[in-house]
């Protein structure tokens, strides 16, 4: 029996959930049964871990919206999909969701998943940007036949924003290697590679994006600082705002509370020294 060949598209593989999430899915499905290809974006610090996947890299595939680049990267996922002829197609983030999923349909792939790790409208943005996404989803959502979501509120979101309907959908949650979790280390010595001593640690792990509300975090250093001035607070991650929460950080005066530590390797050692753990998310 012909094995079923599964193409992933993700716009890049940052350190987050959904990129990690692509990747155990890639490396897990039963190569007796799945051939998988990987379509992404160049340049995320997870790059490195596709070395046993057939992976394409599409550098015009990015974030941001850029018209030119987003026409190249469409013409270029579709040669690589008629090539590869895949018997489905799972996208994942906004980007590669919605170029990923036409780029599948012109070149008749047989079914076409999406999921929704999180959505790329927020309230916060322009009206008629958020409006172009949301027009955008509803539209790719026709192409598709099945919308999976990583909660029930995404779910309701989608629905709430009229994007596919009720029977489109379902719900994965993602998960973790929970055994990378289940270690012991020496938090003393950890907290002194950070210049910790005794004072109570605040921690955060994330993507610096609007999303995850990082600013948030830095606010909400600012108000237990006023009571308690020797609490750290430390944000992993790194991100597009990076440069908007160190200006924050110099602004409130928080240059000896707040520790950022950009993309680490070793967070599952690094949430050990954390005696609260903080998520912003909206």
């Amino acid at each position: 029996m012909a094995k079923i060949k599964v193409a992933h598209i993700i716009t890049l593989l940052e350190l987050g959930g959904a990129q990690e999430n692509t990747l155990y899915t890639c490396e897990h499905l039963d190569k007796n049964k799945f051939d998988v290809i990987l379509i992404c974006g160049k340049g995320g610090i997870l790059d490195t871990q596709t070395k046993n996947i057939k992976t394409y890299f599409v550098k015009e595939l990015i974030r941001e919206i850029c018209p030119l680049y987003d026409l190249i990267a469409f013409i270029k996922i579709y040669k690589i999909l008629k090539k590869e002829k895949p018997d489905i197609v799972h996208t994942h983030s906004s980007k590669a969701g919605i170029l990923g999923r036409w780029a599948a349909w012109f070149s008749r792939t047989i079914k076409i998943i999406h999921t929704f790790h999180g959505f790329g409208f927020n309230d916060e943005q322009n009206y008629f940007v958020r409006k172009i996404y949301i027009l955008a989803e509803r539209l790719t959502a026709k192409i598709t036949n099945k919308l999976v979501a990583v909660s029930y509120e995404n779910i309701s979101r989608g629905l709430k924003n009229k994007i596919g309907n009720e029977l489109q959908y379902t719900m994965i949650r993602s998960g973790i290697k929970l055994q990378d979790y289940q270690i012991k280390i020496d938090v003393e010595k950890k907290k002194k590679e950070f210049a910790i001593i005794n004072e109570s640690v605040v921690g955060m792990i994330a993507c610096f994006k609007k999303q995850k509300a990082p600013l948030d975090f830095i606010k909400t250093a600012k108000l237990v600082c006023n009571e308690k001035p020797d609490a750290k607070f430390m944000l992993v991650g790194d991100g597009v705002l990076r440069k908007k929460i160190e200006n924050e950080i110099k602004k409130l005066n928080l240059e000896k509370n707040v520790i950022l530590t950009g993309w680490r390797k070793d967070t599952n050692e690094i949430i050990k020294i954390f005696d609260v753990f903080v998520l912003t998310s909206l």
